[in-house]
């Protein structure tokens, strides 16, 4: 604490952000259900995320995911995150973030972190956990397809991994074939057993693996045939806008939150403003691990995560306590400078 109670300021850049993170996929696995499951409980605020854009630049926008999260690590903050689809041509990653984190006691901010990487590992974190989840009622998956090969995709597939997942096949599919071969290149040098695949097309990997991961940059569906998923796969449906209201209709359907994932013209939003309702979603993922929701064989199964902002404050706070613990804090004294009322 600095002066008159006010906590020290930190800024936490992406080098200790990564460092706190490196080897704990199984603990942030673990950390992210323990959240889906204090959300469940009512133990956290999530509002709406607020989704600012750009007359001149359609494609773009950065959106702010308030949150509150209670329990022994209590934390509120502030998720503010860019996607700008048009910095992969520049080979540049599409998405760049910070996390604020406040102190629930004062409500004053005492860090500041990179969080493209902390986004990137909630989402691969929540991606595997419901994997893990999803697929008990079925054949356990051996041939993982990747629609989309960015960083979301390398984040999947290495959380997959690290919590005891392998496969027999590996498919790849991406616009770019230069992102493809990169990916291919990343699945090389990972050392995880599998024969990859470069497919030529959406329709070729979707047939030809059983648990699917989309992980694009499209604004609007580009897969509108159900027939290519009559093989029953569990999709999971990460960049939440490639799948047609077709074939949301025709799956059994899973989301993080019902309230945060249909809007902002997601697929399941386009599928509810098709139907005329929301009996198409089965329920949630923290439902499934309360035991509530029991996801049926025999039919395609979709997970779409809106991503949830407490998700982000779960995993920045326990970066903070690990950067803390290690005393590698980087503090700005003085950053708060008026901090006596009458002067």
């Amino acid at each position: 604490m600095s002066e008159a109670g006010v906590p020290s300021f930190a800024v936490i850049p992406g080098t200790q952000v990564a460092g706190a993170l490196r080897g704990r996929e199984r603990r942030i696995v673990d950390l992210v259900e323990e959240t889906y499951r204090s959300h469940d409980a009512g133990g956290t605020v999530n509002p709406p995320s607020y989704f600012l854009r750009f007359p001149d630049r359609p494609s773009a926008r950065i959106i702010a995911l308030p949150a509150a999260l209670g329990g022994p690590a209590a934390v509120d903050g502030l998720k503010w995150i860019s996607s700008f689809p048009d910095n992969v041509a520049a080979g540049i990653p599409r998405a760049s973030a910070v996390l604020i984190l406040n102190d629930p006691e004062t409500g004053y901010p005492f860090a500041c972190m990179e969080s493209s990487i902390i986004s990137a590992t909630r989402t691969a974190a929540s991606a595997a956990l419901a994997a893990d989840r999803l697929t008990r009622t079925r054949a356990r998956p051996t041939a993982i397809g990747f629609c989309g090969t960015g960083l979301i995709a390398r984040y999947v597939h290495r959380y997959l991994t690290a919590t005891g997942w392998s496969f027999d096949e590996v498919g790849i599919q991406d616009v770019s074939a230069e992102h493809a071969e990169g990916f291919r290149s990343y699945l090389a040098r990972s050392g995880a057993p599998g024969k990859v695949t470069v497919h030529a097309s959406a329709a070729e990997l979707i047939r030809a693996c059983d648990l699917i991961v989309f992980a694009t940059v499209a604004a609007v569906p580009h897969i509108t045939d159900p027939g290519w998923f009559e093989h029953n796969p569990v999709v999971l449906h990460l960049s939440l806008r490639d799948l047609s209201p077709e074939i949301i209709l025709d799956a059994v359907n899973v989301v993080d939150d019902v309230e945060h994932c249909l809007k902002a013209d997601t697929s399941p939003h386009l599928a509810e403003q098709v139907s005329g309702g929301r009996d198409f979603v089965l329920g949630t993922l923290p439902g499934v691990l309360a035991g509530r929701v029991a996801p049926p064989a025999g039919r395609p199964l979709v997970f779409s995560p809106f991503g949830l902002g407490v998700l982000d404050l779960a995993v920045g706070r326990f970066v903070y306590d690990e950067v803390s613990r290690d005393g590698q804090l980087g503090v700005v004294d003085g950053f708060f400078h008026e901090l006596r009322r009458y002067g």
